[in-house]
């Protein structure tokens, strides 16, 4: 965390995303864009530009772009399969609201912008969910303990697997 907040109330996104995050560009092919995200183990990656978020691909965007232009994934672009609408919040959001859209948009995970959409992070809902706890021990040992389930996960193809958080 940035900067340790007082009280509940006055927490805000940026205190508790985490930044420095992998994206991709328009640019990149699919192939790049799926390795990524294999070796992230997400569900999808922001796209930039500039630093600034433009878009969102996931695994679903990429099979369906492969499949229906029966192409090769190192053929088509990122910018041929993002989604441009793109759901985020802002670093300077309380977490109760941007908790209240994560839940009304039935996502686990968001972007994080400035007020110009530049990209500085995500946040997600364990992100959150940390602040709930009532002991930090509790919080170490869940996350202890989650650490070593994913440690004893299989790697895939022989590469690491970078862990998102």
């Amino acid at each position: 965390m940035a900067t340790q907040p007082r009280g509940r109330a006055s927490v805000k996104i940026r205190d508790v995303m985490t930044p420095d995050i992998e994206v991709v560009t328009p640019d990149d092919t699919l192939k790049t864009a799926v390795q990524l995200i294999a070796d992230l183990d997400c569900d999808a990656l922001p796209v930039s530009e500039d630093d600034h978020l433009i878009g969102v691909i996931t695994g679903r965007d990429i099979a369906v772009q492969v499949v229906a232009k029966n192409r090769a994934g190192h053929e088509i672009t990122v910018r041929e399969a993002m989604s441009p609408d793109v759901l985020y919040c802002f670093e300077n959001e309380p977490i109760k609201a941007v908790a209240r859209k994560m839940s009304e948009w039935w996502v686990r995970r968001l972007p994080v912008v400035k007020q110009n959409k530049r990209l500085i992070g995500t946040v997600s809902l364990a992100d959150m969910a940390a602040l709930e706890a009532p002991v930090p021990s509790e919080v170490e040992m869940y996350s202890q303990r989650l650490q070593n389930a994913r440690s004893k996960r299989p790697i895939r193809r022989g590469r690491r697997v970078a862990v998102a958080a």
